[in-house]
């Protein structure tokens, strides 16, 4: 069975994904090649080895950076050695709460009807329409990383030809964290902002911190974002989709 698929983004980015994991949950995974070291944004659900899909394009050091702690973003970080996220989420990376693949055991029915009162369904019984040999649906569990580097906001990522800047851009979660190279524009966005429906009633969200947020997105000079879900997009759209954000919560009284 073939878990991963991918995409060539540009001579040094490359995008995977998990085309048998339900779309809500089937975020984005980037990998980022460097002189020193080599970069990987968020890892997916962890049903199949991350490090083994990306032999062919690593061959020095990785470090791993969770853009925030839930459960689509930090299920292959246990296989790396390096591993980053912000203090707020490496609690959830080092215990990680994903013990079934059944999706209303997973969560509870309070945070499934919760997601989907906000325009969200979820038809799925599981979190995947497959799996593969030797892999259980109600018996699966993420498995927890070794130690976390707690990053925050101004701490850079060095790969040696490329830095990246870590930027705290908390709402959708307490810890979510981009990350920023000013010198071509590129930000890892995770899911502080994506080009679909964004989540901010969570039961960690906070509609205030990510109304801050898109604030501060309006005022970065951007070329690209590479988001935590669907297809990157430019500043425009960044910007687009910021105001949409803020009108929307504005008319609604945050």
């Amino acid at each position: 069975m073939i878990w991963f698929e991918r995409a060539t983004v540009d001579d040094a980015i490359t995008l995977l994904w998990e085309p048998h994991v339900i779309p809500l949950m089937r975020c984005n995974i980037w990998h980022v090649r460097g002189r020193d070291r080599d970069l990987v944004v968020d890892t997916g659900m962890g049903v199949m080895s991350l490090s083994d899909e990306l032999s062919d394009l690593v061959d020095k050091p990785v470090t791993a950076v969770a853009t925030h702690g839930h459960d689509d973003h930090i299920g292959g970080h246990h296989e790396f050695d390096d591993v980053v996220a912000h203090p707020s989420e490496a609690a959830l990376l080092l215990d990680p709460p994903l013990r079934t693949l059944h999706i209303r055991n997973a969560w509870g029915d309070e945070v499934v009807d919760g997601l989907e009162a906000m325009g969200y369904p979820i038809p799925e019984e599981y979190f995947v329409d497959a799996v593969p040999p030797g892999v259980a649906l109600t018996s699966f569990r993420q498995q927890a990383v070794r130690s976390v580097r707690r990053v925050d906001e101004g701490d850079v990522i060095d790969l040696g030809d490329r830095v990246f800047e870590v930027l705290h851009l908390p709402g959708h979660s307490p810890g979510s964290i981009g990350l920023w190279e000013a010198d071509t524009g590129t930000l890892f966005s995770g899911d502080a902002v994506y080009d679909g429906p964004l989540l901010d009633e969570l039961p960690d969200s906070d509609i205030t911190a990510y109304c801050a947020t898109m604030e501060r997105l309006l005022t970065l000079p951007v070329t690209v974002v590479h988001g935590g879900h669907d297809p990157s997009f430019g500043r425009d759209r960044l910007q687009e989709l910021a105001r949409q954000y803020l009108r929307r919560r504005s008319a609604r009284g945050s």
